[in-house]
């Protein structure tokens, strides 16, 4: 199937139409597969989880741990030049890294 490119994103409630005029689904259908889409992702990615999701051929959803900075003092200031400044400390966090996969690379080029 030749697809062309869009000009503007689509919205969600647009992109359920879309979805649903090219599948013959309801688009209450539709946006139950996308909420639930969006709970099994939230599953794999939140505390005590696998930690990773793959949405096959289309991307992969990465939990990423950052670890905690301690703080520091007198720490020279790279906007101005000659003074110093001290950096608070911050704690551990986790990201979420997006990563293309190979196929959907293929298709943006």
């Amino acid at each position: 199937m030749k697809t062309s490119a869009l000009k503007k994103a689509l919205t969600k409630s647009q992109i359920i139409a879309e979805i649903s005029e090219s599948t013959q689904l309801t688009k209450k259908d539709v946006s139950a597969v996308l909420d639930d889409l969006s709970l099994l992702i939230e599953r794999h990615v939140k505390r005590g989880a696998v930690g990773t999701f793959t949405l096959p051929g289309l991307l992969k959803v990465r939990k990423v741990r950052t670890p905690a900075r301690k703080a520091r003092k007198n720490v020279p200031n790279p906007f101005k030049p000659g003074e110093t400044m001290d950096i608070p400390s911050k704690p551990a966090s986790s990201k979420l890294k997006i990563v293309p996969l190979k196929a959907l690379k293929d298709k943006a080029s």
